[in-house]
């Protein structure tokens, strides 16, 4: 298993690059979003990485943070939801942006990214909405210690490659505080759907902040 490829990039294609470790080019395809994020020709780069494996094919997806593979992953499990589609979502929404959709139960949100129709999307929303919490407290850990950056060689020159971006502040803000509810007691669901509300609305607030709204909407109305 290829879990993460660092080195040069050595190619830009239209839903692919070639990154060179070492002599060897791994052919990554990313969507959208990460194709954007990416340096041009000659630029280090490092992915997390997902290889897909059929009878006649052999795939390589990558993703610039680890929450966002394990949401790859999770698309997976849906039925009509393929690689591709499910790279097509991520590269509309992102990891936050789907999270958020899928608490809300938003699946017109989903249906915006490319070749997904609205029963694929109904789909998606229905059938992650129980296991979408476990992906988004992911994003709440600290981040991995990175003991030295990685190294890659390219004709002699040593270029030093960052390590993947960790979550965004506002990534790990809705996280943390969906854990804090789903510690006193919520359920998985209400939880998450009122803390992507409460981060919908002020989507730069602190965890203390989204916790506190994400309490007021999930208090009894009466």
């Amino acid at each position: 298993m290829i879990g993460r490829v660092a080195g040069l990039v050595v190619h830009r294609g239209q839903d692919h690059v070639v990154i060179d470790v070492r002599g060897v080019g791994y052919v990554v395809y990313v969507s959208d979003r990460t194709m954007a994020a990416l340096p041009a020709v000659g630029g280090a780069a490092a992915l997390w990485t997902e290889l897909l494996v059929r009878e006649d094919l052999l795939q390589l997806f990558g993703f610039p943070t680890l929450l966002e593979k394990e949401w790859h992953r999770l698309l997976l499990t849906v039925q009509g939801i393929g690689a591709k589609a499910a790279l097509a979502i991520l590269g509309t929404l992102g990891a936050e942006g789907l999270a958020r959709a899928i608490a809300l139960g938003d699946w017109t949100t989903v249906k915006a990214a490319p070749g997904v129709g609205p029963k694929i999307a109904q789909r998606v929303v229905n059938e992650l909405k129980g296991k979408a919490p476990a992906v988004m407290a992911l994003g709440a850990g600290p981040g991995p210690t990175v003991v030295a950056p990685p190294m890659a060689e390219e004709e002699g020159v040593v270029v030093d490659l960052p390590p993947p971006p960790p979550p965004s502040p506002s990534a790990a803000a809705t996280a943390e505080a969906l854990s804090a509810l789903l510690n006193l007691g919520y359920g998985q669901g209400e939880a998450a759907a009122a803390v992507a509300e409460a981060a919908g609305r002020a989507p730069e607030a602190a965890t203390p902040d989204l916790i506190r709204a994400a309490l007021k909407l999930l208090a009894p109305k009466g």
